[in-house]
């Protein structure tokens, strides 16, 4: 598949490219062929008609280049159209209706969509404008679509396979619905920081407490003060700049090709839906600063070093901070499982696919259980092993009663070497049995016999 790259688009054109339609609300690109209207192509990466096959290059202005743009002056610029009645959202939101040049029905506009196709014959049809009106953060650059749908499609089956908790109705049947190509409004940041922090550093170490049966090894921390400085550089942070996306989809997406943007052209929306920013500039360095503040705690942790780390205070200085607005490619689709929705989102570049999707509860529910049995299982294993070995300790030792028992009576030999044989040697030793298993005379033995010698023995 081709790529679309600056150095393969015409730089010739000053004069933007295309018919505006509906007294300068719309802008469509019609075919020099045949009249129809011409759709970006993801294979040739060029306009083409999707009737007669002709092909047109995208074509830019000889000065098109992308570059950053001071982050304080854009505000700066933006609060001077604020005190002179100019708001950011004016005519770029709500609802507008344009004409359809081809059949004549009238196609509405809601919210922030400013591409679209005409619902009675599917033209391709795009408000004018809108990402270049002097009111608004112009669009710096486009990331073209690069992976066709057939592709998404193929991901999306692959990505359902991959599904482990899913329940198997759904892995059989998949997730079926419409795809829709849309590009969504980014602003990425630039800023170089500066960070003081300070902070304790934990190096464990061990020690050996107690006594007896109750000895054991402990670990303690040990604690050591220490601070610093560091400088770091953050390039292109991404932040979505349309409300309602949902956010853990969106990050699933990244990384995004950043290098492979062209300035932006509305030729390269020709086709496919797009929608503008309604998220304010400000806003979205909030939480760009976030992102890079986590980044630096981290680092600081890491330059803190030891095991565990107390951070106390951690200062950050945002300076040389820029931005770009960039319209990136996702295809999107919404299905439906068990009468509820959920939304999928591929990677119209890469092909990463992000979606919602449902859990079995029987598979959960198995895997809990199967669990729980396993636990339930090493927990009486390990029981029955403590039991033991208080058995054998506390059978290690014969009673005063087994002793006497010893002491008072003759023991066959297979007797004595039963003794033995339970750990009872010493005592057989310590009471001089005769090895025959006849005792010696009772005043060698430390002894007395019980009331009743006759009585039977009766060995635990």
């Amino acid at each position: 598949m081709d790529e679309l790259n600056p150095a393969r688009v015409s730089l010739h054109q000053d004069q933007p490219v295309g018919e505006v339609i509906d007294a300068g609300r719309g802008r469509i690109f019609p075919c020099e062929q045949c009249g129809a209207d011409l759709e970006f192509s993801i294979g040739t990466q060029s306009l083409q008609c999707p009737y007669c096959g002709a092909i047109k290059q995208i074509e830019l202005p000889h000065d098109a280049v992308i570059v950053e743009r001071d982050y304080l002056e854009m505000l700066a610029n933006l609060e001077r159209l604020h005190e002179q009645g100019h708001e950011q959202g004016e005519g770029a939101t709500g609802e507008h209706a344009i004409r359809c040049e081809s059949c004549g029905g009238e196609v509405v506009f809601q919210g922030t969509l400013t591409s679209s196709q005409c619902p009675y014959c599917a033209s391709p049809l795009q408000r004018d404008k809108i990402h270049d009106a002097p009111n608004r953060i112009f669009v710096d650059g486009v990331l073209p679509f690069l992976v066709p749908e057939t592709t998404a499609k193929q991901a999306l089956r692959e990505w359902v396979r991959s599904l482990w908790w899913a329940p198997n109705e759904f892995l059989r049947q998949g997730a079926s619905g419409k795809f829709n190509g849309v590009y969504l409004p980014y602003f990425t940041y630039d800023s170089f920081t500066t960070t003081r922090y300070a902070g304790q550093r934990g190096d464990y170490y061990y020690v050996t407490v107690g006594s007896g049966n109750n000895l054991r090894t402990e670990r303690r921390v040990r604690w050591s003060y220490t601070d610093g400085e560091f400088q770091r550089f953050f390039d292109d942070v991404l932040v979505i700049a349309a409300r309602h996306q949902s956010e853990s989809l969106v990050r699933r997406l990244e990384p995004w090709p950043l290098v492979r943007c062209v300035p932006f052209t509305q030729q390269l929306l020709a086709g496919f839906f797009a929608r503008t920013y309604d998220v304010t500039l400000e806003d979205g360095f909030s939480t760009a600063r976030q992102r890079m503040e986590s980044a630096l705690t981290a680092e600081v942790r890491q330059r803190i070093g030891g095991d565990v780390q107390s951070v106390s205070s951690q200062q950050t200085n945002y300076g040389a901070i820029t931005f770009k607005h960039l319209l990136l490619p996702v295809w999107l689709m919404a299905y439906r499982y068990r009468e509820k929705p959920y939304r999928v989102m591929i990677n119209a570049v890469t092909g990463e696919v992000s979606g919602e999707r449902p859990y079995s509860a029987a598979k959960i529910g198995f895997a809990i259980a199967a669990g729980l049995a396993v636990a339930l299982a090493l927990w009486a294993w390990h029981g029955s092993n403590v039991q033991a070995s208080w058995q054998v300790k506390n059978d290690s030792r014969p009673t005063v009663r087994k002793r006497e028992q010893l002491a008072c009576r003759p023991l066959r030999r297979t007797d004595r070497l039963a003794w033995e044989s339970r750990g009872f040697s010493e005592l057989v030793r310590e009471n001089s049995l005769h090895p025959t298993g006849m005792p010696l005379p009772i005043h060698n033995t430390h002894w007395s016999c019980p009331p009743n010698p006759a009585t039977p023995v009766e060995v635990a």
